[in-house]
């Protein structure tokens, strides 16, 4: 498994992840939009520059597992709804352990770019997503009502050393 920043040399399996995940009707948290673009190159092009995007990578059949994202900066909806990271797995790759291994790559990554207290959201009812927030370390501070999709939120945070 490796973690890389998407390039175009992915982008056949980055779309067959984006029509999997749309086929499904699930969100597509930590993508940066996927979902509205047809041409990946068209979506690395609005790649904002206080992001980072990683593709998660099976190296043995090239596939396009998961996507996470690191949000190095705020705005008012990041801070109350969505933290500093952002992820999905396939549906058809769920429950083989990639998110955690994602989280826990990207959570050295924050390290290095001085994120140090790491914020991770999760749905309320979002049960595997909670188990990999609180496997890497996450510890709860609150639950909040966001109600554009009229959900509730849980936040968690992730200490990181210095």
């Amino acid at each position: 498994m490796k973690l890389i920043e998407p390039t175009m040399e992915y982008d056949r399996q980055i779309q067959a992840f984006r029509r999997e995940y749309l086929a499904s009707g699930d969100s597509m948290d930590g993508s940066s939009s996927l979902r509205k673009f047809e041409r990946t190159q068209d979506w690395l092009d609005q790649l904002e520059p206080l992001t980072t995007q990683y593709i998660y990578v099976r190296e043995e059949d090239d596939k396009v597992v998961g996507l996470i994202q690191i949000r190095h900066r705020f705005n008012d909806f990041l801070e109350k709804y969505a933290g500093h990271i952002g992820y999905c797995v396939c549906p058809g790759e769920r429950r083989k352990g990639y998110a955690a291994q994602m989280l826990s790559l990207v959570l050295l990554e924050c390290r290095r770019l001085g994120i140090f207290d790491v914020l991770v959201c999760c749905l309320e009812d979002n049960e595997a997503s909670r188990r990999t927030i609180l496997g890497n370390g996450g510890v709860f501070e609150s639950k909040v009502f966001e109600p554009d999709s009229r959900r509730w939120i849980e936040r968690y945070w992730i200490h990181l050393s210095r």
